[in-house]
C-alpha cells in the first residue's frame, strides 16, 4: 500500500514534465491543465489502492490526454478546427509519452515557448514559474510583489495569447534560438532556484525541480554548444547542487555553510562543475554573469572548510559581476562576501544603503542578511527585530525555524 505522502511526492515529481508533454499533445494550455488535474483524482483513487503504474508520468499522460478527448467531446460547441483537434489526439493515443529525439523534448519546447519574444520578460518568467515549477498563482504573484488577482489576470493573457497568436509550440529553427536564449537560461535557473530554496512550504529543497533544470540546461549545452552562459549555468546549478546532502538534518533543518559536513558533498558533481567553469571562462568574448558566477561557487567547492574559502577573491569576483550585470541581489550579496573581508560593520553599511536606495523593497532575504550582521555586531535588540521582519517576510518553515533558532542562540 502507498501512502499520501509517496503519492504526493511523485505528483510533485512528475507533474511538469507530464503537463509539458499534455500541452504539446492538446496544443491549449488550460486544456491541458484541467486534464493533468484530472488525472491526479484518478491516479489517488487508483494508487492509494495499491495500482501504482511502474512509468507513473506516461500513465499520467495517457489519462489526461483521454480525459482531454473526454472534455471536448462534452463541450458541443466545438466545431471545425476543435474537430481536428479532437482526430489528432485519438490518431495519436498510443504514441509514447516522451519522444526520443533530444528536440522533442517537451519540457524544453514548453520552457522555449514560455520565452518567447511575444512576451515581456516579466511574463515569460510568470509563465515558466506556473506551467515548469508548478507554482501556485499566488506564489508567483508574491515573486513579483504584485496581487494575486493581477498576476492570475496576467497568466490568463499570456494563455490565450498564445492560443490565438497561434505561437507554435515548438524548439526554434537554430537561426532563432540565440534571440530567446537569455529567456530560456533566466528560466531554467528559477526553475533551479526553486528546487534549491523553496518558495514556502515545509521542506527547504524541492530535488525534483533542480534535477529537472540541470537536465535541461545539458540539453542545451548540446544543442548550442560552446556558448559561455550555458555552461556557465549548468556548473553553477551543478556546484551547488553537489552541497544538496549537506545542506540539511534528517528533521528537514538548514545546516548552513560554514557548518556543512564538506565529506557529504559530491565530489564527481562538484569535478564536473569545475571542468565546465573553466570552459565557459576560456570561451572568447565578453565575461558572462553565470560563468562569473560559477566561479564564485567554484571558490567554495574548492575550499577545504569554510575558514579556508578565499573569501577576498569573492568579493572581488561580485564586484566584477556588478560591472557586468548590475542589480540590488548581486550588491546584497557582495555585501555578505565584504563582510567575512572587512567585517560585518562594513558590510552593514551597504546593506543599509541598498535598503535607502529602495531596490529590494519586499525582498524576503534583505533582513535576514541585516539581522546576521546585526547579530555578529552583538546588536541584539536591532537583531531581534531584524530576524522577526525576515520571519515575517517568508513562507517556508525552515527558513523560520532558523531565524528563531538565531533568536534563541543571541539570548538575553
Amino acid at each position: 500500500m502507498i501512502s499520501a505522502t509517496d503519492i504526493d511526492k511523485i505528483f510533485r515529481d512528475e507533474a511538469g514534465r507530464a503537463l509539458a508533454t499534455l500541452i504539446r499533445l492538446v496544443g491549449d494550455f488550460d486544456l491541458a491543465e484541467d486534464a493533468l488535474q484530472d488525472a491526479f483524482a484518478v491516479a489517488l483513487e487508483r494508487w492509494s489502492a495499491g495500482e501504482v503504474p511502474d512509468n507513473p508520468r506516461a500513465w499520467l499522460v495517457n489519462v489526461g490526454r483521454n480525459k482531454a478527448i473526454d472534455r471536448i467531446r462534452r463541450q458541443a460547441a466545438f466545431r471545425g478546427k476543435q474537430q481536428a483537434l479532437l482526430h489528432e489526439l485519438e490518431l495519436n493515443a498510443n504514441t509514447p509519452a516522451e519522444p526520443p529525439a533530444m528536440l522533442d523534448d517537451d519540457m524544453l519546447r514548453l520552457i522555449f515557448t514560455c520565452c518567447h519574444p511575444a512576451f515581456a520578460a516579466e511574463v515569460q518568467v510568470a509563465l515558466t514559474l506556473r506551467t515548469v515549477c508548478g507554482l501556485s498563482a499566488a506564489q508567483v504573484a508574491r515573486a513579483f510583489l504584485v496581487g494575486e488577482d493581477a498576476m492570475a489576470q496576467r497568466l490568463v493573457r499570456a494563455k490565450q495569447k498564445i492560443r490565438l497568436a497561434g505561437i507554435p509550440y515548438e524548439v526554434p529553427e537554430r537561426d532563432a534560438l540565440a534571440p530567446r536564449l537569455d529567456g530560456v537560461l533566466a528560466v531554467i535557473y528559477l526553475v533551479y532556484t526553486e528546487g534549491y530554496v523553496a518558495t514556502s512550504g515545509a521542506d527547504l529543497m524541492r530535488p525534483d525541480l533542480a534535477t529537472e533544470a540541470i537536465r535541461l540546461a545539458r540539453l542545451l549545452d548540446r544543442l548550442m554548444p560552446d556558448r559561455a552562459a550555458i555552461k556557465g549555468l549548468l556548473a553553477l546549478m551543478l556546484l551547488h547542487d553537489a552541497r544538496r546532502a549537506g545542506r540539511e538534518t534528517a528533521a528537514g533543518d538548514i545546516v548552513l555553510l560554514e557548518e556543512q559536513d564538506r565529506s557529504l558533498w559530491d565530489r564527481a558533481q562538484i569535478e564536473q562543475g569545475l571542468r565546465l567553469v573553466d570552459d565557459a571562462l576560456r570561451v572568447p568574448g565578453r565575461p558572462q554573469p553565470y560563468a562569473v558566477q560559477a566561479a564564485i561557487a567554484a571558490l567554495h567547492a574548492r575550499a577545504a572548510s569554510f575558514e579556508e574559502t578565499d573569501w577576498p577573491q569573492i568579493a572581488g569576483l561580485y564586484e566584477v559581476l556588478l560591472r557586468i550585470n548590475p542589480s540590488p541581489v548581486i550588491e546584497l550579496n557582495h555585501a555578505a562576501a565584504v563582510s567575512m573581508v572587512d567585517g560585518p560593520a562594513r558590510a552593514l553599511d551597504l546593506v543599509d544603503a541598498i535598503t535607502a536606495r529602495g531596490g529590494l523593497d519586499g525582498y524576503e532575504l534583505l533582513p535576514a542578511v541585516r539581522a546576521d550582521l546585526l547579530r555578529r555586531l552583538e546588536r541584539k535588540q536591532e537583531a531581534r527585530e531584524a530576524y522577526a521582519a525576515a520571519t515575517a517576510a517568508t513562507q517556508l518553515e525552515p527558513l523560520r525555524r532558523l531565524y528563531a533558532r538565531r533568536v534563541r542562540e543571541m539570548g538575553d
